[in-house]
């Protein structure tokens, strides 16, 4: 039997928000294994378990560069909030979403082997990445990107420096700027309910299948429980069927087609998105310490 600690708990419960001792029951059930324990508890308390599972737990900044039809955006990480507030490491990010839109690198290597040169440091951006490292003395790294060139229009959204979103379109630009502060906000995860990826629909059925299970309905009631549950959410999370932030009486498809404006692509960036933080137990370390001296004394 897995051995559940205090951590594991107090990990699921800001994961949910559900009670200690629920978390902890859940995570007896599924043996110690996180994610099936959110999804039990999701399954016991309904969308409430579900309300904190996208807290970010890293940090860092997203930075966008547009220029014509061609648009890039960057997600670059730091360990504390107080890093993202550097001019020096604000700088890195612009810079590297700009060079991403500008040079189109294969992957992050690549995009570190680029000429680029800050602060007294280069001749790469990899050089300068390390550069600065050393001199505000903290970890940073290029985490991901995107650049968009297809030929459509471009339309950007940053919401602080947390949340960053690239539109591609054809159209009004006043609409797809609305486009991509829904985005921003409600976090669609495709365009149409047909591209919702085939994991994150199994996922729901199932939570929807053990909701029914525990309903105690009858077999043929239960199932259309469960299939109404997922197109229901199927219909939450795509974009086009979503109602549209600013006019919630028309889905955003509606927006569009009033508009006169194509959707063709998006891409949502949220800092730290599934990324864990390591948590650091300061009484631990205090205590560790003192044993350590205590013991190289004797």
């Amino acid at each position: 039997m897995a051995v559940i600690t205090a951590s594991m708990v107090a990990e699921l419960r800001a994961k949910t928000d559900a009670p200690m001792m629920e978390c902890k029951k859940a995570l007896t059930e599924a043996e110690g294994d996180m994610a099936k324990a959110e999804e039990l508890l999701r399954v016991k308390l309904g969308t409430k378990a579900g309300k904190a599972a996208s807290r970010v737990t890293a940090e860092g900044v997203v930075t966008s560069f547009v220029s014509g039809t061609t648009g890039a955006m960057i997600e670059v990480n730091c360990e504390t909030d107080f890093v993202t507030k550097n001019d020096s490491f604000l700088a890195l990010a612009n810079a590297a979403a700009k060079l991403v839109a500008e040079h189109n690198p294969a992957d992050i290597a690549a995009l570190g082997a680029l000429p680029y040169s800050q602060d007294s440091f280069g001749p790469t951006l990899e050089d300068v990445r390390k550069g600065l490292i050393g001199k505000i003395g903290e970890n940073m790294s290029f985490r991901r990107f995107k650049r968009a060139s297809g030929g459509a229009k471009i339309a950007n959204y940053l919401h602080g420096t947390r949340i960053g979103v690239l539109v591609e379109f054809e159209g009004d630009e006043t609409a797809a700027k609305d486009v991509a502060m829904h985005v921003a906000a409600m976090k669609p995860v495709s365009l149409t309910s047909a591209e919702v990826p085939a994991e994150l629909i199994e996922k729901e059925r199932s939570v929807a299948a053990a909701k029914a299970a525990e309903s105690g309905k009858p077999a043929d009631i239960a199932t259309k429980m469960v299939e109404g549950s997922v197109q229901k959410y199927l219909k939450e999370v795509s974009l086009f069927n979503q109602s549209f932030v600013k006019n919630d009486k028309q889905t955003v498809e509606q927006m569009l087609k009033a508009a006169g404006t194509t959707v063709k692509a998006f891409t949502l960036y949220v800092v730290g998105e599934g990324i864990e933080k390591k948590v650091d137990d300061f009484a631990a370390e205090v205590a560790a310490q003192v044993a350590a001296a205590q013991n190289a004394a004797a």
